[in-house]
């Protein structure tokens, strides 16, 4: 199927040039490329612009995700401050760690929506599921969002905002990237192969319409390994990185007026991941002295189903509401099978539902009661019913298969105040039912003063709850050599943050420089954090607990600056977190440090529609107190230590037939980091701690070219 899509969009390239090279015209974009306005939505009452927000709001532009060739939100975010990303080798996913809490402290949003995915709705998320090919800017919100996003918005949330519109009656964009994986690469077995076309079309001034789909083929890191076809048992069958295929499709229809706009999305998506055992069984046959090697593979395919119905207007001219409706499915099924090498035949295949996701949401806000320019207020709801569904393999759960339905109600308000032109301020609170846990709350305060000097600070307190996991529920892993369970009593973590943002921009006498700098400090504090603890000695076992407190406090200094045709940045993060395990009477509340640093740069040439980019980003040693048995069985905590590593990217971008056609190409981890060393894991109910953690496969090389066939104005 895969194969049938690359060709229908080559030659859907290849028809659409002819068409242009015959002297069809063809209007192009010239002005609007790398013009994207400084416009915010995330926890916004309507759109407005960074500087009036209560929030301080980080956006990632068109023009950031173009220059770095971004195909989903790992590619982008690899970059960002105080944001790690954890690919793991062994399942194909990428998860994402924020001020040191992973994807299960905060959401991701499409359009103000939670995405679902195999194992929770907003958070957990695996980035590289994520296409960027429709997307008009990435909104990060940085603290506890719980008023505005409820529950699991403990770090924080990302919003990733579409297109809706387009200022051309026709527009159809199709691009091709190559990529190498490390120094592998050939066009049938090796490499990234990506495919992608987009079509837009306005029926009237009113309606628009897009459809795009995306063919994503990452053919696996070899290595030093040697796929699935070897019969040796030397433990060199299979890849290093799992091979995976993804398939995007995407269409949106929007309708806007001048007092209503509505609009409808669907996605669907389509991933395959396969893992080949690296233990082949000879099978000899002494009779014929003859083998017949085979191996136990898995196959895992997850689907996704996207739906999101949008209404925003007026009522009664005045009145504004933003109401959202959406269904989303989820699933990862599961093929587990035998495999004749040689007849590259399968037998005694299972085939089952792994886990999934399922259910209804619904978001609505209602603002802009008073026409008063000094007070404003919001009222909100929230509503879900998601059922999830994990079978015994997919966690280490009791024989039976486990699946259970949360219904959540929650109803918030919050106002913005603005006490003068300079002083604003946003109370909120909001409440959260549920079917499972008892009542949750949250609260939140936000401030923002203007200084004469254009000095811009930001204040903002909030809380958020998260809400436990299916592992850490329901897990039951018992037998002779393993004892790990889950706590059916376990109570929601909640989280506190504190932030401050202080921001100044200054300007040359002549306009040609700018200098933005914003300086950051934060403290979040998170109660009843779960961990897996260790509950007895001998025999060793294992169990999910709140344990006391996690504190992580730090502080950043970010500065973007503008000269002449010169764009780049230079920021620094230092931040501590300390945890305290109650369980354990050896524990230490020390606080440990890390450090971050990121550099960007960009030059354009004009003349020649030459842009070069690079990024720079510094991860320093990461500590943690770790539980782990001495020589006399003893449960005592050890400072663990995971080495620091450097990750470095530039591309060029160039332009021809006036930015109708599109070349970027670059290099991805030019300082080939593979794995770092770490002593900052702890061993599971399965193995021991590892002794490295791979982050990449080593310095890659892309190449991507894009055309943009715009076709006549559209009506005004």
């Amino acid at each position: 199927m895969k194969n049938k899509i690359t060709l229908k969009l080559i030659v859907t390239f290849f028809i659409v040039f002819v068409i242009k090279a015959q002297g069809q015209e063809v209007m192009v974009d010239t002005t609007k490329v790398n013009q994207i306005p400084e416009v915010v939505i995330t926890g916004q009452y309507n759109p407005q612009s960074v500087k009036k927000s209560v929030f301080d709001v980080k956006v990632i532009t068109r023009k950031d995700i173009e220059q770095q060739a971004g195909n989903n939100l790992a590619d982008v975010l690899n970059q960002a401050l105080n944001i790690n990303i954890i690919p793991n080798a062994s399942t194909g996913k990428s998860g994402v760690q924020l001020f040191g809490l992973d994807s299960q402290y905060f959401k991701i949003l499409i359009d103000n929506i939670p995405v679902i995915n195999d194992e929770g709705l907003g958070s957990n998320t695996d980035l590289t599921q994520l296409n960027l090919d429709d997307i008009e800017q990435i909104e990060i919100v940085e603290g506890s969002m719980g008023v505005e996003y409820g529950a699991n918005a403990v770090s924080g949330i990302i919003n990733i905002i579409t297109k809706k519109s387009s200022k051309y009656k026709w527009s159809i964009t199709p691009y091709i990237q190559k990529e190498t994986i490390g120094n592998e690469f050939n066009m049938f077995t090796k490499g990234r192969h990506i495919q992608s076309l987009k079509v837009g079309h306005n029926f009237n001034s009113k309606l628009y319409a897009d459809v795009l789909i995306t063919a994503n083929d990452f053919k696996g890191f070899w290595n030093n390994r040697k796929g699935k076809d070897y019969t040796e048992n030397d433990g060199l069958r299979g890849y290093d990185w799992l091979p995976k295929q993804q398939l995007t499709t995407k269409g949106l229809l929007n309708y806007k007026s001048d007092r209503f706009r509505a609009f409808y999305k669907f996605e669907y998506f389509d991933e395959e991941v396969k893992r080949y055992d690296s233990t082949v069984r000879e099978n000899y046959n002494p009779a014929t002295e003859t083998t017949n090697p085979t191996s136990s593979d898995e196959i895992f395919t997850s689907e996704r189903f996207y739906h999101h119905l949008n209404f925003l207007g007026k009522i009664a001219n005045q009145v504004d509401y933003n109401i959202s409706m959406s269904y989303q499915q989820q699933k990862r099924n599961a093929e587990f099978y035998n495999y004749r090498i040689r007849q590259e035949e399968k037998f005694d295949v299972n085939n089952f539902e792994y886990e999934s996701r399922k259910g209804y949401y619904s978001r609505g806000t209602f603002s802009n009661f008073l026409k008063s320019q000094t007070f404003n207020f919001q009222l909100g709801y929230e509503l879900s019913s998601i059922k999830g569904f994990s079978s015994s393999l997919a966690g280490t759960y009791e024989s039976d298969n486990i699946e259970r339905t949360l219904d959540s109600y929650d109803f918030y308000a919050s106002s913005e105040i603005n006490l003068s032109d300079r002083f604003s301020i946003r109370p909120g609170a909001r409440i959260l039912l549920s079917s499972q846990f008892d009542t949750q709350a949250a609260i939140s305060l936000g401030s923002r003063y203007l200084f004469k000097n254009g000095l811009e600070a930001r204040v903002t307190v909030g809380s958020a709850p998260r809400v436990p996991n299916y592992d850490e529920l329901y897990t039951y892993f018992v037998d002779v050599n393993h004892d790990v369970r889950g706590n059916q009593n376990l109570n929601p973590e909640q989280g506190l943050s504190t932030f401050l943002h202080v921001k100044k921009t200054y300007w040359s006498e002549n306009n040609d420089a700018k200098l933005t700098s914003k300086l950051s400090a934060w403290y979040i504090d998170v109660k009843d954090k779960i961990e897996l603890t260790i509950v007895n000695e001998t025999p060793l076992a294992y169990q999910y607990n709140n344990i006391d407190t996690y504190k992580t406090w730090g502080t950043s200094l970010k500065n973007d600056f503008k000269i002449n045709q010169i764009n780049g940045g230079l920021g620094a993060t230092f931040s501590g977190f300390s945890k305290v395990i109650n369980s354990s009477e050896n524990y230490n509340d020390d606080y440990l440090y890390s450090f971050q640093l990121n550099a960007n740069l960009a030059y354009t040439i004009p003349k020649h529609d030459l842009i070069f980019s690079t990024y720079f980003k510094v991860n320093g040693p990461q500590y943690l107190f770790v539980q782990k048995q001495n020589e006399n069985d003893e449960t005592v905590l050890v400072r663990g230590k995971q080495n620091g590593y450097s990750w470095l990217d530039a591309s060029i971008k160039k332009s021809f037939l006036n930015k109708a056609l599109q070349t970027t190409f670059g290099v991805r981890n030019i300082l080939n980091v593979n794995t770092v060393n770490t002593t900052a894991t702890e061993g599971g109910a399965h193995s021991g701690p590892p002794s490295a953690i791979q982050l990449g496969y080593g310095r890659s090389y892309f190449i991507k070219v894009l055309y943009k066939f715009n076709f006549g104005k559209n009506e005004k």
